[in-house]
């Protein structure tokens, strides 16, 4: 059986305007890895969008918390669809979503199938907590039908 996903640090997922949305949990997660209060963290890294706050970019277009040669600089406080990149609900439900990320994303690999990342998506998303099921908060890609 082969890896459907190994990821290669090459940061093209952290590039993009308005993706990484924020849960209330994921706040508090994130503001405790930075030693600041959660009002402090939507504030000055933080813009609203849709009623769901995500993490502004910079003038590059990453992540304010990306680093050139460094990658993520609060990896371990992450938000949620960060560390559930690339298993997604688009990628999970839809081939066609799965074939479109192998052009920007390396670490995804065409060879185990669309079946096969689906089936190691869901074990992970299950493994690793990041299931979710409240549109009100919580980022549109980790809402799964549960199975």
């Amino acid at each position: 059986m082969s890896l459907a996903f190994e990821c290669r640090m090459c940061g093209h997922c952290c590039h993009g305007e308005g993706g990484i949305v924020m849960s209330p949990r994921d706040q508090e997660r994130l503001a405790a890895h930075l030693g600041i209060e959660v009002a402090a963290l939507l504030s000055e890294y933080a813009r609203p969008g849709s009623g769901k706050p995500s993490l502004r970019t910079g003038e590059d277009g990453y992540c304010v918390f990306f680093a050139e040669g460094q990658g993520c600089t609060v990896h371990p406080g992450r938000p949620d669809i960060c560390r559930a990149w690339p298993y997604f609900r688009g990628n999970l439900i839809d081939s066609t979503s799965w074939e479109m990320i192998q052009d920007y994303c390396p670490g995804v690999n065409p060879a185990a199938g669309h079946a096969e990342f689906v089936r190691q998506g869901r074990e992970y998303l299950r493994a690793h907590g990041l299931l979710r099921d409240d549109p009100a908060v919580d980022p549109n890609a980790l809402i799964l039908d549960r199975d």
